[in-house]
């Protein structure tokens, strides 16, 4: 949990707040664009950024223009969300969007109060892991269900995760049926690049395509209305394409932070002297 001292501890380099203020003001204008009256949700994907370039996007006190207020970003580490979380506000609502393994979802769900989202379920054992932590966390505290994304691998590359699109069904059903603490958000996909490179208005992505089927279907066969189910996908690359087959939410990271250093050389506390790289 964060407290006053500790956000206090993180400075901000305005220089950084201001550009990062105008990346993102110019992604939300090109999503509004695409998707016209459609509500979308923007995740800021802040992963080996430091809590300093969240603070300035989330916290009206120190964002530029002052109440910027973003409030969705993702994850891709568990530990560095962990550490991220005690950091900053409780107000934040964080998305995990990594390859999570089994052993670490039921202290990612227990000990995050604020985490809004798993985006990477893709195993019947990874959601019973989530759904005990955050039963263990409801039983002592006033906090909503966790929202949840089943993952599919819609491009059937070996080094992606997901389950199979004709997996999805099964786990949905799973999810619906013996995870009470947790809420079937919608499906999400992390396509193919080489789609993501080129997609564009005359040649629509397969991943998303596929996704949006993959949904229709799940929704028909546990008897739920389609649109309940949300679509997360869609980046930097190729968001607005994402949005044109369907997509409710889009993760995009490059665009908004710059690009990101190695994993090695992230830290989560930054010099306020110099610009994140």
């Amino acid at each position: 949990m964060a407290d006053n001292s500790q956000q206090d501890s993180l400075k901000i380099n305005m220089a950084r707040a201001q550009q990062l203020v105008e990346n993102i003001s110019s992604v939300a204008a090109r999503v509004k664009v695409a998707a016209g009256e459609r509500p979308i949700r923007l995740v800021a994907v802040s992963k080996l950024k430091p809590a300093s370039d969240i603070l300035a996007l989330h916290n009206p006190s120190t964002a530029s223009p002052p109440g910027f207020g973003h409030l969705h970003f993702g994850e891709n580490y568990q530990q560095e969300l962990l550490e991220k979380s005690r950091l900053l506000p409780k107000t934040v609502r964080w998305h995990f969007i990594g390859q999570l393994q089994t052993n670490k979802c039921r202290p990612l769900a227990e000990q995050i109060p604020n985490l809004w989202c798993v985006e990477s379920v893709d195993t019947v054992k990874k959601a019973d892991q989530l759904e005990k932590g955050r039963a263990n966390l409801l039983a002592s505290a006033a906090e909503s269900k966790l929202r949840v994304f089943v993952q599919v691998n819609t491009s059937g590359e070996e080094s992606k995760s997901g389950c199979e699109p004709s997996e999805a069904t099964d786990l949905s059903k799973h999810i619906l049926e013996k995870c009470p603490h947790l809420h079937l958000q919608g499906l999400m996909t992390i396509g193919a690049i080489a789609r993501s490179k080129a997609t564009s208005e005359d040649n629509p992505n397969e991943d998303f395509i596929t996704l949006r089927q993959t949904r229709d279907q799940v929704a028909e066969t546990v008897g739920i209305d389609k649109e309940a189910l949300e679509l997360s996908m869609g980046m930097s690359e190729d968001f607005e394409g994402a949005i044109r087959e369907g997509s409710t939410e889009v993760r995009v990271g490059s665009t908004i932070f710059g690009e990101r250093p190695p994993k090695k050389d992230a830290k989560i506390r930054e010099d306020p002297q110099g610009a994140p790289k």
